[in-house]
């Protein structure tokens, strides 16, 4: 079985068929929920300071989170999507 959204492609998980009518999959993701919310307040922080304060080296690092996450969305393909048999 693979699961994929279209661009991530899970890794593919072998089903052994027994008498059991029904299974249970978690699937998830590898940017959680916390990261994201760390994110956006991280750069809506540092972007606030720095357009408050006249600092562009701030607005700059308050790129820095969408840049991870970019990262880890692009880049790490394989393991952005995973997915566990309960």
């Amino acid at each position: 079985m693979v699961i994929t959204d279209g661009y991530h492609i899970t890794k593919p998980m072998d089903l052994v068929y027994t008498v059991k009518p029904v299974r249970y999959f978690t699937v998830a993701c590898a940017v959680e929920d916390e990261q994201l919310l760390f994110g956006f307040l991280m750069t809506a922080a540092l972007y606030g300071m720095g357009f408050t304060s006249g600092f562009i080296i701030l607005q700059l690092l308050s790129m820095i989170p969408v840049i991870y996450l970019l990262f880890i969305y692009y880049i790490n393909r394989k393991d952005f999507i995973k997915i566990w048999q309960l």
